[in-house]
C-alpha cells in the first residue's frame, strides 16, 4: 500500500470501467494532469514577464534615440526707475560773495597797564548805520562784480571698492544687450551635459558673482546647484561670456554683487 498511486491513468480504467465514459468527470480526470502542466507554466511565464517588464522597457528605451532640446530661461528682475545719465551731478556749494559794504571789526578786549591805553574811540551809532560790523573788517566796492572764487587745491578722490548688493544699488547691473541679449547668449552657449541627459538631470542652477567696475564678472560661485556637470556648465558660461554694464552709485561705476539663475530643461 506504500507504493500505492492513486494518480496513476491505469486506475482511471478501473474506476470507469463499465461505466459511460463519456461522462465529463471522465475526460476532466484524464487531462487533469496536462491542464496542470499548461496552467503552471502559462502562470509562471506571466509572473516572469510582469517581474522583467521594467527591466525589459529600460534596455529597449536605451537604444531609441531621444530628441534633446534644451530649454532656457531667465529670471526677470524689476527694471529700477530710469536715470537720466545726460543730468550732472549737482554743483558744491557757493561761498557767499564779498559784501557789498564796509564790515568793521570789534577788537576783543585786552588787559593792558594804563600806560599802554590808547584813546582809540569805538565806532559811534551814526558810524554802524553805515557800516555792517563783521567777524573782520574788509573794505567793499557797491559798483564791484561779483564773483565765486574755486576752493583752493584740489579735493582727494578716493576709490570705491566696496562691494554693493544689486537690491541697494541705485543703477543695477544688467548684460550689454539686456534680459533679451542675455537669453540669446545663453541659447547660442549653453551646451547641456552628456552626464545630465543620460541621468535625465535638470532643474534650476542659482550662480553669484561680482560684476567690477569695468563690466567684468568675478568670485563666480554656484549657490545652489543640481549636478550632472551642470553647474560646471554654468560657471564656463559666466566666465567666457561678455563684459557687462556695471552698476552705478553716485553717478559712480562701483562693483556689484549680483545672483542670476540659469534653467536646465529637457524637451520630452
Amino acid at each position: 500500500m506504500a507504493k500505492l498511486d492513486i494518480f496513476d491513468p491505469v486506475w482511471l480504467e478501473v474506476v470507469f470501467a463499465g461505466r459511460n465514459k463519456a461522462y465529463g468527470a471522465y475526460e476532466l480526470r484524464k487531462e487533469n494532469s496536462k491542464i496542470t502542466s499548461r496552467a503552471l507554466l502559462i502562470g509562471a511565464s506571466i509572473f516572469i514577464v510582469l517581474v522583467a517588464s521594467p527591466m525589459i522597457i529600460k534596455l529597449i528605451s536605451g537604444f531609441v534615440p531621444k530628441e534633446d532640446k534644451t530649454i532656457t530661461t531667465e529670471v526677470t528682475l524689476t527694471a529700477p526707475p530710469p536715470v537720466d545719465e545726460k543730468t550732472p551731478p549737482p554743483p558744491p556749494p557757493a561761498e557767499p560773495p564779498k559784501p557789498k559794504v564796509d564790515q568793521v571789526k570789534f577788537p576783543p578786549p585786552v588787559v593792558v597797564p594804563a600806560e599802554q591805553v590808547r584813546d582809540e574811540e569805538p565806532p559811534t551809532v551814526e558810524e554802524l548805520k553805515v557800516a555792517d560790523p563783521g567777524q573782520k573788517t574788509i573794505e567793499g566796492d557797491p559798483n564791484a562784480e561779483i564773483k565765486i572764487e574755486e576752493p583752493a587745491g584740489e579735493a582727494e578722490v578716493t576709490e570705491d571698492n566696496n562691494v554693493y548688493s544689486f537690491a541697494a544699488i541705485e543703477v543695477q547691473p544688467e548684460f550689454a544687450g539686456g534680459q533679451t541679449g542675455w537669453g540669446k547668449y545663453l541659447q547660442r552657449s549653453l551646451r547641456y551635459p552628456e552626464m545630465a541627459k543620460e541621468n535625465n538631470i535638470s532643474g534650476r542652477v542659482t550662480m553669484q558673482f561680482v560684476v567690477e567696475k569695468d563690466g567684468s564678472l568675478t568670485d563666480i560661485k554656484v549657490l545652489r546647484g543640481i549636478g550632472g556637470g551642470c553647474d560646471e556648465e554654468a560657471i564656463r558660461v559666466l566666465k567666457n561670456g561678455p563684459k557687462w554694464k556695471p552698476g552705478v552709485q553716485n553717478g559712480r561705476p562701483v562693483r556689484v554683487s549680483f545672483i542670476q539663475a540659469i534653467v536646465f530643461q529637457l524637451s520630452e
